[in-house]
């Protein structure tokens, strides 16, 4: 059933490359039909050329062998470029369209799955069914023609010499079909174990910093072991099956040819089997258990490559949780006010929803204010702005844009009219105008380095070792915390969105770098909505209005000037934070 699962997905990615397969598989035709003639012209050659002393026979069927091996190396030639091209083809457009469809999955998907995970997917998985498209249909076509045209030629030859060799069949047909399942779930064991390898690797890789930083290198280490120790006796399991079956299957090659030689030879003796006959039987024996071998490690790769289709087409069967809706309206020119009414949510884990994290927020934002998020760690701020960011959709309740339901909003609309600075703000592999243009990529070197200069970033920028052309490394390593969240706010300043939502993205500045920032976030707060969490009152304090969260739920909400005439929990933490600064 999962086999049939993971062809419905492949299928329409082969289809459109029906002549290729169709020519590559008139070339295995033609070299297969080469091949099986040869032992044929032996028997001419030896009953009619050699025995007769007929050298006229000797010199045409030479000839003619000259031409079917030449057959043989152009129809083999144009097989493996035929079938090896509509391969690649495949592969590129799987690698594609799971990639795309990994971009179009909402965070809840990222959340439940581990990293290096859906990595093995990229992977091991696609490398896996590599093996296959590219070099194994080849071998498992010409193989099954082989054999099924060997059986018959033995058959038309002598019944009773082909019948002969079946002595081995009942013993080999057995052997292959423990063999299949013992190997089915070795080798889906070596992929289950790889996957592992995978995904402690990944997690090593991007740890590495916490890794030392607590001196786990020697844990970690071990831990890695364990996992690739894990994937080689799963590699053992599959290596003892096959030194045992593939042996096998020579054994038996070699018992039936001292059988046909047996009962051919006693027949030749007495007149009744011609000994070219007999030969050219030893020569299709001989190369019938060859397709045998090929197919019975052939199924080791289709298993894999099953499996490995299997994983891509489940997660290509994710759909993503948030997605745009059939009648979906556009947003041409968004102003930026936000309202929440009776937002409930929880988030979703693999086994179902998980309990509630916000229980009945109301919210309003006119456009062009700024609303400031307060509370606690865990609090569900955050989740407040992930929702007006429609990065998930709420249970219960409404989170609307200018009077409109997102989930009624265009998705590419609505991605415009947003800007979203998390508290790190992340940097692609690249220059640092690289990842300032990514917020417009039609932006200019002139408004990149405007954006920078608006936000205050182009002091910093300009001391980097070569200015807007320095690079940034992988993750923007090579860059400070402070750096990179400087050029995350050029990037979203360049982005010009209605809406803007900073989700503490200034916690990771150092006092100074805040103070430019500050001035930068003023002018960018300018003419559009900002949704702002952050713990610093020094921010908080300019907001046009502030809701404090506690446990999911907003417990006061309004200007910052009534809620410290209030003296409620906001005037509280305003009060310490006044203390702290003295």
């Amino acid at each position: 059933m999962k086999g049939r699962q993971a062809r419905a997905w492949l299928w329409p990615l082969v289809r459109p490359h029906r002549k290729m397969v169709a020519l590559g598989s008139a070339a295995v035709l033609a070299q297969s039909a080469a091949g099986l003639a040869m032992p044929y012209l032996v028997k001419v050659a030896i009953d009619q050329g050699v025995l007769p002393r007929r050298l006229e026979v000797l010199d045409r069927v030479a000839f003619a062998y000259l031409l079917l091996a030449g057959l043989q190396f152009l129809a083999g030639r144009l097989e493996i470029l035929a079938v090896a091209a509509v391969g690649q083809r495949v592969l590129y457009a799987v690698r594609n369209k799971l990639f795309g469809h990994l971009q179009k999955l909402s965070l809840d998907f990222y959340e439940r799955e581990r990293t290096g995970k859906v990595v093995a997917r990229m992977t091991n998985d696609i490398e896996a069914m590599s093996d296959l498209v590219t070099d194994g249909l080849v071998t498992f076509i010409t193989s099954v023609i082989t054999l099924v045209g060997i059986a018959v030629i033995l058959v038309l030859m002598d019944w009773r010499l082909a019948i002969a060799t079946l002595t081995v069949a009942p013993a080999l047909a057995l052997a292959s079909t423990r063999f299949r399942r013992q190997s089915s779930a070795a080798w889906r064991k070596v992929r289950e174990t790889a996957t592992v390898v995978t995904v402690q690797l990944q997690e090593a890789l991007s740890g590495v910093r916490a890794i030392q930083a607590f001196r786990h290198e020697r844990a970690t280490a071990d831990r890695f072991a364990t996992a690739t120790d894990d994937e080689r006796k799963a590699h053992n399991r599959t290596i003892r099956l096959a030194s045992l079956f593939f042996p096998g299957v020579e054994f038996a090659g070699a018992a039936a040819s001292v059988v046909v030689l047996g009962v051919g030879g006693h027949q030749v003796l007495h007149g009744g089997l011609e000994i070219g006959t007999l030969a050219a039987f030893l020569l299709y024996l001989r190369s019938l258990f060859d397709p045998v071998q090929q197919l019975s490690e052939l199924y080791d790769t289709f298993q894999s490559a099953t499996a490995g289709a299997e994983r891509v087409g489940a997660v290509l069967s994710v759909s993503p949780t948030v997605r745009e809706a059939p009648d979906a309206v556009p947003l041409p020119a968004p102003r930026g006010e936000v309202e929440l009414d009776g937002v409930r949510f929880g988030y979703s884990s693999g086994e179902g929803e998980g309990p509630e994290v916000l229980h009945g927020i109301d919210l309003h934002v006119p456009a062009g204010s700024t609303l400031a998020l307060v509370g606690p760690t865990g609090a569900g701020k955050s989740t407040v702005a992930k929702l007006i960011a429609r990065f998930y959709d709420p249970r219960a309740g409404t989170v609307c844009l200018d009077g409109i339901d997102l989930r009624h909003i265009r998705l590419a609309d609505l991605r415009g009219a947003m800007g979203y600075v998390p508290q790190e703000g992340f940097l692609f592999s690249g220059t640092v105008e690289d990842n300032i243009r990514f917020g417009r990529p039609g932006a200019s070197r002139a408004e990149v380095e405007a954006a920078a200069a608006a936000v205050g970033a182009e002091p910093v920028i300009a001391g980097l070792t070569n200015g807007f052309d320095t690079e940034v490394g992988e993750r923007g390593a090579l860059l400070s915390a402070g750096e990179r969240q400087l050029i995350a706010f050029a990037r979203a300043w360049i982005a010009d969105p209605a809406l803007l939502v900073l989700d503490e993205a200034t916690s990771n500045l150092d006092v100074v770098t805040e103070a430019q920032v500050q001035q930068a976030l003023r002018r960018l707060r300018q003419d559009r909505t900002t949704i702002l969490i952050a713990h610093r009152l020094s921010t908080v304090i300019e907001a046009d209005q502030v809701a404090i969260v506690e446990d999911g739920r907003v417990v006061e909400a309004g200007t910052p000037d009534e809620l410290l005439d209030r003296g409620g929990r906001f005037a509280d933490l305003y009060d310490r934070w006044l203390a702290g600064v003295a």
